[in-house]
């Protein structure tokens, strides 16, 4: 047998097609660069730790939806070091999901030093080949915005108010009656209701999809907050945050947009959303429930704000009742100190609001070259109820240094109510008491000083049922609604309830509350005192049958009290109006506190729907009755710029601004005589032409017909004279200085 060489091994070799067998069993390698993404900003460790970081740094993309693999993760090493370079590369299986990683976890802070910056790899190649040819960036015409504030700088010094009626929201100017006018109007503006910002700023109107911030003079879009089915809203007092809830739970399905902006899956199941109103991000979310296992429908009815706020802005807290209060700092949003304040059975808190006080102090310090005393800390208090053996205790505490400045022990308490007064001067904690056969409620105010030493409470004992409790603001009286009528608590449909309003003051002299009136036998349930104190309302609001409104001045006799004359001790208080609004369910001061409005809202009753302005004395400005009417309310203004040096110039030039403001009345009460005058003379002119046409269509007709016409027709027509009679109706005398 012939053995071939081996140049005949390799011509059969080159005669077989193995093509197939190739095709079969290739191994294509995936050189798609899509799906990978480079995280830079990642922390740089040693080799033993690489374990630990690669299960954090998955922990994390998990919680923003873009689940990775720890095999996935590849961090490269610097080999003269020995340690990370700073950066990882990872596979996220497809592009899709790649983009969802870039977009979700760029920016993201990893630790209080590290943060993601994502890039898709497939972009840095592409940034690698660009043209570096500088290219002169074309300049964008600059373009103002508007300013939020716009319309404090109204040259009437006009205010604002919102009304909400069937599918239509107007902004309506308030002024006299010739400067009211509808300043902005939108149908479908709002699918819930809407709601001003706590100083004026931002417009909030409620949708399906979240909320909506508008603002500026044509009233532009300024910030959304994806929260779908939003209920409620509530602002943070230096309007730089937002809380907004919804009945329904937090759901986040698979093709929501990723982001800052947006939930993710772990906020799924909570409630309530903190945004951040200038960028628009979430920060944080919460559950209703506040304990763990509650059963929601076995619950009280929801507290609103669920969150509340300190004044400044720098914290926000909430109670988990019967356990604790947890603080949160601004805008990390993370527990303040990392622990709760535990307090056993814990029922409600209020925040110390900050006063005019402390500014006035800074104020002198500055004139005086002294340096300004260190700001105070913020302030809360918290009252706890009957535990075992232990008394119900109110408390006040300092924060951030969680100092206990002052407790008070009550006994036989049912019930406790925090009321503090607007400069945070007092703090009275409305004590509802049962007798040892727990038959009967007792009721005491207990008043603490917040500016003396020691904080001293003084106690003020009441016979009768404490119903509405109010400070004057910036003052030292309150005013409570009272009432021992056998219908309080179950009033049948038709019965209104008999009440007594009682106004008490500090007397400095005697240095405790003093009662300075009480108006016996009245039917009103609601106070509302003037923005600027002095003044206050009465109203019956929610009732059937009475809808009555009652006009006070509590210090009728300031000029006797100025010029020295002693004056008795309650004297002051007059009744300077009366008048009635009927189904009232609102009762709101202007800014200014020169008016109120009244409104009946299609929300509570059907029954004569609409809003009425009066003065601060009970006379109505205006009055509408409309159907379907839903929604009234004034625009807030912020705090003034004034300083009280500048105020009290003020002041003491008013008679000086009085008479420029009366020369611009007089101007345009002539300017409206001139107009009336005007059109009367317009239409008497036209009446005129009219019967003078009419004068020569009958001669036309006349002679049309052949019938006489005397010449002196046109000598018929009278001679009409008009006669002005000016009339003196007032005369003032003044003498030049």
């Amino acid at each position: 047998m012939a053995v071939p060489n081996n140049s005949s091994y390799d011509d059969i070799e080159a005669e077989l097609d193995f093509s197939d067998i190739e095709a079969k069993y290739r191994v294509d390698l995936d050189d798609n660069l899509d799906n990978l993404i480079v995280v830079d900003g990642a922390p740089v460790i040693d080799r033993p730790k690489l374990e630990k970081l690669i299960a954090k740094i998955s922990k994390e993309f998990a919680k923003k939806g873009a689940p990775v693999k720890p095999e996935n993760i590849f961090v490269p090493w610097d080999d003269s070091t020995g340690k990370s370079k700073g950066f990882i590369f990872m596979d996220l299986g497809n592009a899709d999901a790649a983009t969802h990683a870039a977009n979700a976890m760029n920016g993201h802070p990893f630790d209080a030093r590290h943060t993601f910056y994502v890039n898709k790899f497939a972009d840095i190649e592409q940034f690698a080949n660009m043209d570096e040819t500088y290219v002169e960036p074309k300049v964008e015409e600059y373009r103002p915005k508007e300013h939020l504030k716009a319309w404090l700088a109204d040259p009437q010094g006009r205010d604002q108010y919102v009304t909400y009626r069937g599918d239509d929201v107007e902004i309506h100017w308030h002024g006299k009656l010739s400067q009211c006018e509808v300043a902005y109007s939108k149908k479908n503006w709002t699918e819930l209701y809407v709601s001003w910002s706590p100083m004026g700023t931002y417009f909030a109107t409620l949708f399906r999809q979240g909320v909506r911030l508008w603002g500026g003079t044509s009233w532009e879009p300024q910030q959304r907050f994806a929260h779908p089915l939003v209920k409620l809203i509530d602002f943070s007092p230096c309007e730089q945050y937002v809380v907004t809830w919804s009945h329904d739970p937090i759901a986040v399905p698979p093709n929501l947009p990723q982001g800052p902006e947006f939930f993710s899956p772990e906020d799924e199941g909570n409630n309530i959303a903190v945004w951040d109103i200038k960028s628009g991000h979430l920060l944080r979310t919460f559950p209703t429930s506040l304990l763990e296992g509650e059963d929601f429908a076995t619950k009280k009815q929801m507290q609103w704000p669920a969150l509340k706020w300190s004044l400044d802005d720098k914290f926000v807290a909430r109670v988990t009742p019967g356990q604790q209060i947890s603080v949160y700092e601004l805008p990390s949003m993370g527990l303040h100190d990392k622990k709760s304040i535990k307090i056993e059975g814990v029922v409600d808190f209020e925040w110390c609001p900050h006063g005019d006080k402390d500014r006035d102090e800074a104020e002198k310090a500055a004139k005086s070259g002294k340096t300004p005393k260190k700001t105070k800390e913020n302030m809360l208090a918290y009252w706890t109820p009957e535990v075992a053996n232990q008394p119900a205790r109110v408390t006040l505490l300092e924060f951030p240094s969680r100092r206990i400045l002052r407790q008070k022990n009550l006994f036989n308490v049912t019930e406790c109510k925090l009321y503090w007064q607007n400069q945070g001067d007092f703090l009275c904690v409305k004590v509802d008491r049962h007798t040892k056969t727990k038959k009967s409620i007792l009721c005491s105010l207990e008043i603490f000083r917040i500016r003396e030493k020691d904080f001293p409470v003084e106690v003020v004992e009441l016979k009768e049922t404490v119903t509405d409790f109010s400070w004057e603001p910036k003052g030292e009286r309150f005013a409570i609604v009272s009432s021992n009528d056998p219908n309080l608590g179950n009033p049948a449909p038709g019965i209104t309830v008999k009440t007594d309003i009682s106004f008490y003051q500090l007397d400095r002299g005697k240095n405790d509350f003093r009662l300075l009136r009480t108006l016996a036998s009245r039917t009103s349930n609601t106070i509302r005192w003037s923005p600027r104190g002095r003044h206050v309302v009465l109203a019956t609001v929610g009732s059937s049958t009475k809808s009555e409104l009652e006009f006070w001045d509590l210090d009728f006799n300031n000029e006797d009290r100025r010029e020295g004359q002693a004056t008795e001790w309650g004297s002051g208080i007059q009744h300077v109006g009366s008048a009635d609004h009927y189904g009232v369910t609102d009762v709101e001061w202007d800014p200014s506190g020169r008016y109120l409005a009244t409104s009946a809202s299609a929300w509570r009753h059907t029954l004569e729907n609409g809003y009425a302005i009066w003065d601060f004395r009970g006379q109505v400005i205006e009055k509408h009755v409309l159907d379907r009417f839903k929604q009234f309310i004034w625009r807030p203004r912020p705090p003034t710029l004034l300083t009280k040096e500048q105020q009290r110039q003020i002041r003491r030039n008013l008679k000086e601004y009085s008479r420029i403001f009366d020369e611009d009345d007089a101007a345009e009460e002539s300017n409206v005589s001139a107009e009336l005058i005007a059109h009367r003379k317009r239409l008497v002119d036209e009446w005129n032409a009219w019967r003078v046409r009419c004068k020569r269509d009958l001669v036309d007709e006349k002679r049309s017909r052949g019938q006489r016409v005397d010449d002196d027709t046109h000598a018929e027509e009278k001679e009409e004279i008009e006669e002005w009679v000016d009339e003196v109706i007032e005369q003032i005398e003044e003498v030049a200085e």
